[in-house]
């Protein structure tokens, strides 16, 4: 069955959940979007977006993935507690500035991996929201922080393999 919009299924039926805060840059959403459909998580847009989602370019990099995405956009943070808040599981930043890494925490099932924008990350009042706050532990320090797209595949892929995905 193909799921495009998650209007009619619950978030207690998956076991992870990918959420973007504001994202700016559409070739990195449809990477995601193309690992969340490949792994069947849904993937959560929070507002204001930096682009519209008819851009050529967050299709392209979604390609012709779109169909197996399961997704819901909210126009602001507001939007997306409302309608979240009563389900079950952690919310989880994900931030070069985290406390806890990424390789010695422990996923459950119900988790929400929580990711800022490409150019000001996770806004405080996210931050202030959410369970934990992690890193991707990263070995040159001039490097300040990965991709978008890449934190999101490995933070999904670590907490898939913790939970036996």
């Amino acid at each position: 069955m193909l799921i495009t919009r998650m209007e009619d299924f619950c978030p207690r039926d998956f076991p992870l959940h990918v959420v973007l805060v504001q994202p700016q840059i559409p070739p990195n959403t449809g990477n995601i979007a193309r690992t969340c459909a490949a792994t069947r998580t849904p993937l959560h847009l929070i507002g204001p977006l930096g682009f519209e989602l008819s851009d050529r370019y967050l299709k392209r990099a979604g390609l012709d993935y779109w169909p197996y995405v399961i997704w819901r956009i909210y126009t602001d943070w507001h939007g997306f507690v409302q309608a979240n808040t009563h389900y079950p599981g952690r919310w989880l930043a994900f931030s070069p500035r985290g406390h806890a890494c990424l390789w010695d925490f422990r996923f459950q099932p119900g988790d929400w991996l929580f990711f800022g924008s490409e150019t000001t990350g996770l806004p405080p009042f996210c931050l202030d929201a959410c369970h934990a706050q992690l890193f991707i532990p990263m070995v040159e320090p001039g490097v300040r922080s990965l991709n978008l797209s890449v934190s999101v595949a490995v933070a999904l892929f670590e907490a898939r393999r913790q939970l036996a995905q």
